[in-house]
């Protein structure tokens, strides 16, 4: 909970106190109309509706557009006398801002043929490798390689690349 505190921008701050405010605000109208009970009930219960969901809706949008980049997988190989496979890939900045840092996960997952049962396994990964890359400017393409050990599954995997940046 306190990285996620720690790690909030303005914007957030901003979207969480309108949205306290609005919040407030429906309150008060409400209790100032009680006399038409059905729009009292109706507007308390917005303000409570609104108070649980914009918040959560908003900073996944917000951050969604303010921090757009997308992760490509080029290759991946299987080190053979060595229990790592090396992961290589492109991380682009889609923003209009600059991004501090980047945060790189490559996730391994089972695979088992069985399209449902890949499904839920690709929730529950069985190993992850994170990179920190720093400095990335608006449209930069950057390229990186990460190295997934120790890696001693012997079957069938997947391998995915994801970004969350700042």
């Amino acid at each position: 909970m306190s990285t996620f505190i720690e790690e909030l921008i303005s914007y957030d701050y901003i979207l969480f106190g309108g949205v306290f405010i609005l919040f407030i605000l429906l309150i008060i109208l409400g209790i100032l109309k009680r006399k038409k009970f059905g729009l009292s009930i109706f507007l308390i219960f917005l303000s409570f509706l609104i108070l649980i969901l914009v918040p959560t809706l908003g900073y996944v949008k917000m951050h969604e557009y303010l921090f757009k980049n997308s992760t490509q997988l080029t290759s991946q190989k299987r080190l053979t006398f060595t229990q790592a496979v090396i992961v290589n890939g492109t991380l682009l900045n889609e923003s209009k801002f600059n991004f501090q840092t980047c945060k790189i996960t490559a996730s391994a997952t089972k695979v088992t043929g069985n399209p449902l049962k890949d499904y839920i396994l690709g929730f529950n990964p069985f190993k992850n490798m994170s990179i920190i890359e720093e400095n990335i400017a608006v449209g930069e393409l950057r390229e990186f390689k990460i190295i997934i050990e120790p890696f001693t599954y012997s079957k069938d995997y997947n391998i995915s690349v994801g970004a969350s940046c700042r």
